[in-house]
């Protein structure tokens, strides 16, 4: 399989990073582009984000990118709005990407169902190849390759 794009959609949950340094790992083995996405969804007028979230937000992706690009990355990243699956998969089209890894929260029964599963409707609409990771296997992963 010949890599040149891995798609890396961030939450900047607890298991962002985790996951981010296992996307850079395939992303520096393969030789390809690591391109970091994250998506702003729509809230209620009541919690708009204010200014300060989005320089959050832009700092938090610049912190990945500057991780990835330390362990030898070509990183690219996009900050995007609207539904996330969506707008993932989207991105996996308009700049064709050959592998997307994404996080698992490990919802499941209820809670998936109340709430939906981002990376389950990744996983069924992407137009490429793509790599669910658990938070403790992107762990122990990385633990064991550093």
């Amino acid at each position: 399989m010949n890599l040149t794009t891995v798609l890396c959609p961030l939450d900047f949950s607890a298991a962002s990073a985790p996951l981010m340094r296992y996307a850079t790992a395939l992303a520096v083995a393969a030789g390809a582009e690591l391109r970091l996405i994250h998506v702003l969804e729509p809230q209620p007028k009541v919690l708009t984000p204010s200014a300060s979230h989005d320089l959050e937000v832009a700092r938090q992706l610049a912190t990945y990118r500057a991780s990835a690009e330390e362990a030898g990355a070509r990183v690219s990243t996009v900050l995007l709005q609207g539904e996330a699956a969506t707008e993932i998969v989207a991105e996996a089209k308009r700049h064709p990407a050959d592998l997307v890894v994404i996080g698992a929260h490990g919802q499941t029964g209820l809670t998936r169902f109340l709430m939906g599963s981002t990376a389950e409707a990744v996983v069924r609409a992407a137009p490429c190849a793509t790599l669910l990771v658990k938070p403790c296997a992107a762990d122990t992963q990385y633990r064991q390759s550093a």
